[in-house]
């Protein structure tokens, strides 16, 4: 079966994108560019809706040109399932499902993988039943838990259950053909089943499969022999580990090995992952430098091309979020292709924005985790801090209005420029006003920090849509219910500002807000940041990291003792230049909390990272203070966990005591503009920290914004 993606090449492809924007085959695939968006769980997969939720998300992104689409991973069976938003073909509707999603794909042109999914014991089965309703098996090569399986140690397989879950790999790859699927891509990578069977960690087995490097690669040569011989006419894909970062596993050469084995089986293409999910080696937080597992890749490639197999494609994948990053890596040949996940929730027009050249308009992924994989590895609704419709299409269409609006925004942060673009994209009359002379807010802030200059390219694309658009946007300028009052709409999310706090000395000039020391830079010497929440912890990498991403890439394959390539570091015009300040070694910063964890707020999955960083820097971190007691010039005074009076050097003391709505005269914005939008009977809502400054979540401000404008301007 062929199938030809309508995504070709076009004569206006910009120069900077030629090798991406070029065709190739992918086995009976001919695709009409090098941009392959990687798989992502979305839950999308098991909701009761008969396919249109999963079918709207990805005909979105087909539409916007990626050539071809990898599905989250399918469950080969029940007890392969990671847990319950997990389908399995032949339960619950699911091929109806995937039928509609897939069909909604080929409309627009373009090809779709469905990926054969084994949690293996990674599976979180607590609560979980199979479809005969008993409580769902965790399996492994071997049974041994791993850290987050609370306590579920799962069943060895046997010989025969062994066979058996290869026949379901080779299952599953014909009902994906049944549904309409253009090939399978075989999930072997991040430390599931497969990759179980490969690595000595998880596999202490001495059979047929298990007891050496050889047999232990036997799992995966089976399955991929039996999915080929399943769908001879389809396109077959395995995803591999090009390390797994787990001190102990499976070795280079045992990698490289298996790559041998597995070239004569019949395989399209292969592509490359980093690490399982339990390496405390970061991998995919914004943290890790672009490109860094590049050479991963490139040495499977040289693998390939080196065999008698050399047309099998390879596929290079992990921290790119630029289509400029992705020519970067295929100038010279040795890859094929380029895989994508995230940014791709983040903007599903990233290919035809890119290869229009129109980059500035790129809504680039930054990295968060936030409300993709920390939702996912709970089972919640996976989405996109900067894109919240992401995932979401079908409850938020993209169709313009039939009944154009005025719509006044109020504040030019994460949640009103989500607002402002949703409005202005859907063709009404958008005003946004920001008190600031720059868009942004906390994102301006958060670019300042190194490893989160991405969150600069939110700001830029939306700034570059509101312009495009027609959008009046008005800087340096406060709103008042005057200049609102002949509105459709308004919404009202000016955010927050940081809070001050009451400790005798808080006026002394050395006393400065985070905000301040992110925009301003703090001078040489000490440092005290009271506050070691999200904000604490990254004014503290503000203070202690290099701003040169180079030094930084360099820095971080020292430190996970890493072949990490800097091929892309700094090339993506996108970033903001550091605000000047002085890099400072760890041992001059101290971190002081009351309660809680350090880093709380930051999403789960980053969190670890962020922490880890200050304290391979050398950052003191204090928790368990009783009191701030007094600032004095060069030394703060608390009282410590124990009641003692201690001083804390602090040439400068940096306030990260949280957030308070922002002011206008002494009063609250948004009590203020409602009171006059009230009078007038202008429809308002108030949205973000605006609302809520207590807990400050960006996730809920750009989601709450993007409700609150379909509610008031649909």
């Amino acid at each position: 079966m062929e199938h030809m993606s309508s995504v070709a090449s076009a004569p206006t492809v910009p120069t900077a994108l030629r090798t991406v924007a070029s065709p190739w085959t992918l086995g009976p695939l001919r695709l009409g560019n090098r941009v392959v968006m990687g798989s992502m769980h979305t839950g999308l997969e098991v909701q009761d809706d008969g396919g249109a939720g999963m079918a709207a998300f990805y005909r979105e992104r087909a539409a916007g040109g990626v050539s071809c689409i990898i599905t989250g991973g399918i469950a080969v069976n029940d007890e392969a399932r990671g847990g319950p938003d997990f389908a399995v073909f032949g339960v619950g509707g699911a091929d109806e499902r995937f039928r509609v999603a897939v069909d909604a794909v080929h409309d627009e042109g373009g090809t779709i993988l469905a990926q054969l999914f084994h949690a293996g014991r990674y599976a979180l089965a607590s609560g979980m039943v199979d479809r005969d309703g008993a409580p769902q098996r965790v399996v492994a090569p071997s049974a041994l838990p791993w850290a987050a399986a609370r306590g579920v140690v799962p069943t060895e397989l046997t010989s025969a259950e062994v066979e058996r879950t290869i026949e379901d790999f080779a299952a599953a790859a014909r009902s994906a053909r049944a549904v309409g699927f253009d090939g399978v891509e075989i999930m072997g990578s991040e430390g599931y089943l497969i990759n179980q069977f490969q690595s000595p960690l998880t596999n202490l087995r001495d059979d047929e499969w298990g007891g050496d490097a050889v047999r232990r690669r036997r799992f995966a040569v089976e399955v991929v022999r039996a999915v080929r011989a399943a769908v001879p006419d389809l396109a077959v894909t395995i995803r591999l580990s090009g390390a797994d970062l787990m001190p102990g596993s499976s070795t280079d050469d045992e990698v490289d090995a298996l790559v041998h084995d597995l070239l004569p089986l019949g395989l399209d293409g292969i592509s490359v992952g980093i690490g399982w999910h339990e390496s405390r080696t970061p991998t995919v937080q914004a943290a890790v430098p672009h490109g860094a597992w590049l050479a991963y890749a490139a040495r499977i490639a040289e693998v390939v091309r080196a065999s008698p197999y050399p047309d099998v494609r390879v596929i290079a994948s992990n921290r790119m979020t630029d289509l400029r990053d992705g020519e970067a890596v295929l100038a010279d040949g040795l890859i094929d292709a380029v895989a994508l996940a995230r940014p791709f929730l983040a903007d599903p027009a990233l290919v035809e924005r890119s290869l229009a050249g129109r980059f500035a308009l790129v809504n680039t992924c930054i990295g968060c985790n936030q409300a993709c994989l920390d939702r996912s590895i709970v089972g919640a609704p996976v989405s996109c801090l900067v894109n919240p419709r992401a995932a979401r299409e079908v409850a938020f269409p993209s169709r313009p209005t039939t009944e154009p609006k005025r719509v006044d925004v109020v504040g030019g942060g994460p949640a009103g420029l989500a607002a402002a673009v949703d409005a202005a994209r859907r063709g009404h009359r958008v005003t946004l006003w920001e008190a600031d002379e720059q868009l942004g807010g906390q994102f301006g802030l958060a670019a300042m920090v190194p490893g989160k200059e991405d969150y600069a390219a939110t700001v830029r694309s939306a700034r570059a849509e509101l312009d495009e658009r027609g959008a009046t946007i008005h800087l340096g300028r406060r709103a008042t219910a005057t200049d609102l009052a002949g509105s459709d709409a308004v919404v009202l999310a000016h955010g927050v500002v940081p809070r001050a706090i009451d400790v005798p000395g808080a006026e002394l000039p050395h006393v400065v807000s985070y905000e301040q020391a992110l925009r301003d830079g703090v001078p040489e010497g000490t440092v005290a940041v009271i506050g070691g929440g999200g904000i604490g912890v990254d004014t503290a990498a503000f203070l202690t990291e290099s701003p040169d991403e180079a030094v930084r890439a360099a820095e971080f394959a020292v430190r996970w003792d890493l072949d990490v390539s800097d091929e892309l570091v700094g090339d993506v015009p996108q970033r903001l230049p550091a605000a000047p300040r002085t890099t400072r070694p760890g041992s001059q910063v101290t971190v002081l909390r009351r309660t809680g964890k350090f880093g709380q707020g930051i999403g789960i999955t980053s969190r670890w990272v962020a922490v880890g960083r200050l304290r391979d820097a050398g950052v003191r971190m204090v928790g368990g203070v009783q009191e701030y007691l007094r600032i004095e010039p060069g030394v703060l005074w608390i009282r410590d966990e124990h009641g003692d009076e201690v001083g804390v050097p602090a040439d400068t003391v940096v306030v990260c005591a949280g957030q308070e709505r922002a002011s206008d005269s002494g009063g609250d914005v948004s009590d203020g503009l409602a009171t006059g939008l009230q009078a007038a009977g202008v429809p308002f809502a108030v949205v973000g920290g605006a609302r809520d400054a207590r807990s400050v979540d960006a996730v809920r401000a750009t989601s709450e914004a993007l409700e609150a404008v379909r509610r008031l301007a649909p």
